[in-house]
């Protein structure tokens, strides 16, 4: 089964210069992600907001990339994606190291999940965690990150991001770490961060 998808096209009349694509937390939905593209001002990219594969089992229209308890669905979520990233590689003829990929909350985790196996341009995880057993996956070779987290998020703690944070400088990964007033959200300060980031990827 594929993965449903909203694309957006640049805003110039030219072939995308660089890839975005993000993945929507537990319970959400890629019209909630799309929501968020017109902020980010990047004319030049080709944006991707796919729906988690799972429906979600309280939330109607939400989905979720696995179940939150037991983990149940990861491995298939992970080789969707793994699946699918490459294949718009090829359909847009945009290598993978000009692919930005960027997830909230559970999809912050798997942003880290599918990043660390594929050489991308960069990660963004906001409002995200990193899964224990990614630890021996990540290195020096693991694109950079860039890790958004509010100080009050009631849903994910900060610590789950300050843990990240130290877990992936521990294995030498190139990290930007930026805590901001906020809770399990992404305000507009956030979105200059990601903004700033991904022009950073692509000079």
């Amino acid at each position: 089964m594929s993965l449903s998808v909203i694309t957006l096209t640049p805003t110039t009349d030219q072939p995308p210069a660089g890839l975005f694509v993000a993945l929507h937390g537990w319970g959400s939905n890629a019209a909630d992600m799309a929501s968020l593209a017109p902020n980010l001002h990047l004319p030049t990219h080709q944006f991707y907001f796919p729906n988690a594969p799972f429906p979600h089992p309280q939330v109607s229209e939400g989905y979720m990339w696995y179940d939150l308890n037991t983990q149940d669905g990861l491995p298939d979520s992970r080789q969707r994606l793994l699946d699918w990233l490459p294949s718009l590689a090829e359909e847009t003829q945009v290598p993978l190291e000009r692919m930005i990929l960027a997830g909230f909350s559970q999809g912050g985790a798997m942003t880290l999940e599918i990043g660390s196996r594929l050489p991308l341009a960069g990660l963004i995880c906001l409002s995200g965690y990193l899964h224990p057993s990614l630890q021996s996956l990540l290195s020096p070779q693991t694109p950079p990150v860039l890790l958004i987290h509010g100080q009050y998020d009631p849903v994910v703690p900060i610590s789950a991001a300050q843990t990240a944070e130290q877990q992936l400088r521990q294995r030498g990964v190139s990290v930007q770490y930026q805590e901001l007033p906020m809770a399990h959200e992404v305000n507009a300060e956030a979105l200059d961060l990601v903004q700033d980031f991904a022009q950073s990827l692509m000079a």
